[in-house]
């Protein structure tokens, strides 16, 4: 039978682009093989699972304002996981009320 591994919650940094358009989140996940990396996201939120050496690494956050997940990009490079995902216009599914 395996053993369990201890779950740990990895450093997570997240900040605005200089432009204000994209949500950038910075993972710090050593000894992780990214194929190993399960990174599921919504409009609002993220979670990953990223087993490694002797520790599984699990996150889950919601985010500030909502973004366009389907549109996310991530690249894992020295233990650090690196996504940018665009943020979505407030206005973007917006109703034009017509007024009498």
């Amino acid at each position: 039978m395996a053993q369990e591994k201890f779950r740990v919650t990895p450093d997570v940094c997240t900040y605005m682009s200089e432009d204000e358009h994209t949500l950038n989140i910075q993972v710090s996940i050593p000894g992780v093989k990214k194929d190993d990396i399960r990174l599921r996201m919504l409009d609002d939120s993220f979670s990953l699972t990223a087993p490694g050496n002797d520790v599984e690494y699990v996150a889950a956050s919601a985010f500030c304002c909502p973004v366009k997940a389907n549109e996310a990009q991530a690249n894992y490079e020295d233990g650090c996981l690196k996504i940018a995902v665009p943020l979505k216009n407030p206005f973007e599914n917006a109703v034009e009320v017509p007024v009498s």
